[in-house]
């Protein structure tokens, strides 16, 4: 009997683990069904407030819940609240709560709990990655009573119910957080707990056997594993080593797609990957060079070369899926003699030299900028790290920056389907620059600042869009950015695996996902 069979049943995973167990002389019980995930990255905290990567909050998923939550087919629905209304000037928002919840520490989730969780970010002290999300436009939370909370918004946001179901809005342990060790030990209420946090090895999820929702659909753990290495993610699923792997190497993708023991899923994509350039810095402050760099991208070649063709170049800072996207821009061809030119009359005939930094699994990128900047005579320097070094130097302070020459940085970001608010926010709006947002590059325009600040509170959709229109042209004025793509959405798994599907973006749910 071979027990490395490739796709066995679940019947007969069952017999086969009774079998060992069984020659152990141990009860068939303790053989846990596991579901081994693979990802590109490390998780970068087990606080989904403290984090704004894609791939952590797939991680974090099976264990936190949001007052609200996005199903399959992205609508949104109840999780934490079971309902909730507003008052007619859209300013107050009352929500019920769920009763007979407990987070994974036996802490009760009420309203002072969710209270405890949003004031934490309301607290400009504590500087957690997500909090520039909510400050914005929230005022306040308050308890009405001990299952019933009232929010007050400073104005009208047509995306708060969608922003509830992210990361800042998921409920943590009010215990866990206050104990300080919310960062390494995850506490939600969500169907999994954490077993184990492994750091640089794995994440170990098991079933939350009292979860308010009942038995968890998914399978007995979740065991999360990570690499930089395409190749790696490759074998690992052909041979079996793991389930489900996201995202899945565009390298590969034609590869698994032929192959009948895997299954690829390819949706379009969210995350619009850039070139941050640091606005703070000499020659990166004239926007003239800014423009030139742009002019000296051949996007068409990066998508083929970095995708294999699985992506659009970007025309603008938003994804083609997002509302408000305007397709008619086109504001960037690949000219390197008008680059030259731009450079020459910001005083760089010659060129200069520059810094990018960059993840391992994102460093052929900027060797493609490496050489297609040279054409111009832009010496860049390429300098790859590791996700968790690479976040703290991209969220450094200027003065941060400046002290270890950072340039640039590669990087993407999604807003997923939560409008486009939760792109240019977080990127371009003057309160988000780094440290405190994902303004990297410091970028800061009044205009900008308005028409983002009124884009968020038009509830009419089609106004709202026009404005957001007049927002990306802006932003291809300005060139804070080198937009470089649009990615398709690849994950593959077994041919066994169902139940897993993925938000745009990037973001893979897995909870609900079982092998036959």
């Amino acid at each position: 009997m071979n027990i490395f069979h490739r796709n066995p049943s679940k019947a007969r995973r069952l017999a086969l683990a009774a079998a060992v167990a069984g020659s152990l002389m141990m009860p068939a019980a303790v053989m846990a069904a596991t579901l081994n995930v693979m990802q590109s990255e490390a998780p970068r905290s087990m606080d989904p407030g403290d984090q704004t990567a894609t791939f952590t909050a797939a991680l974090l998923d099976p264990m936190y819940e949001g007052l609200i939550k996005r199903d399959p087919d992205l609508s949104l629905k109840p999780a934490l609240a079971t309902e909730w209304s507003s008052d007619p000037s859209g300013l107050v928002w009352t929500f019920k709560l769920r009763e007979g919840v407990k987070f994974h520490d036996g802490t009760p989730f009420n309203a002072d709990a969710v209270v405890k969780n949003f004031n934490r970010h309301l607290d400009t002290k504590r500087g957690l990655a997500a909090s520039g999300r909510l400050r914005t436009f929230l005022e306040s939370v308050i308890a009405v009573d001990p299952m019933t909370v009232e929010f007050k918004l400073k104005t009208q946001y047509p995306a708060f119910l969608a922003l509830l179901s992210t990361g800042p809005c998921l409920m943590v342990s009010p215990a866990a957080e206050a104990a300080g060790t919310i960062g390494s030990q995850a506490v939600g209420t969500g169907p999994y707990k954490l077993a184990e946090y492994k750091s640089g090895e794995y994440v170990l999820q098991v079933k939350n056997t009292d979860w308010w929702g009942g038995a968890p659909k998914g399978e007995d753990e979740i065991k999360w594993t990570w690499t930089a290495e395409p190749s790696v993610m490759n074998m690992a699923l052909q041979s079996g080593e793991v389930d489900v792997v996201n995202p899945f190497p565009s390298a590969f993708a034609a590869q698994a797609g032929a192959n009948p023991e895997m299954k690829l899923s390819k949706t379009d994509g969210s995350a619009v990957f850039w070139v941050s350039l640091n606005t703070k810095m000499k020659p990166l402050d004239d926007v003239r060079v800014r423009q030139a760099l742009n002019y000296a991208t051949d996007r068409e070649g990066i998508v083929k070369a970095f995708t294999q063709g699985f992506a659009t170049p970007a025309n603008s800072p938003l994804a083609p899926v997002t509302p408000g996207y305007d397709k008619s821009l086109a504001p960037y061809s690949n000219d390197v003699e008008k680059a030259k030119t731009l450079l020459a009359e910001a005083g760089y005939p010659d060129g200069f030299e520059m810094s990018t930094i960059v993840q391992e699994q994102e460093a052929r990128i900027g060797e493609l900028l490496q050489a297609m900047w040279a054409k111009v005579g832009v010496k860049l320097d390429v300098r790859r790290m590791e996700s968790g070094v690479w976040s703290k130097a991209a969220f450094q302070d200027p003065a941060g920056k400046e002290a270890d020459g950072t340039a640039s940085a590669i990087a993407s970001w999604s807003s997923g389907v939560n409008g486009a608010d939760l792109q240019f926010r977080p990127l371009y709006y003057s309160a988000s620059a780094s440290p405190t947002g994902a303004n990297l590059g410091f970028f800061s325009d009044e205009k900008l600042d308005g028409l983002i600040d009124k884009a968020a509170s038009t509830l009419d959709e089609t106004a709202r869009n026009a404005i957001y229109v007049e927002a990306q042209k802006l932003v291809n004025e300005e060139a804070p950015h080198v937009l470089l793509f649009t990615k398709q959405d690849l994950y593959a798994a077994s041919a066994n695996v169902s139940g897993a599907w993925v938000i745009p973006g990037g973001l893979i749910v897995v909870k609900d996902a079982t092998k036959e």
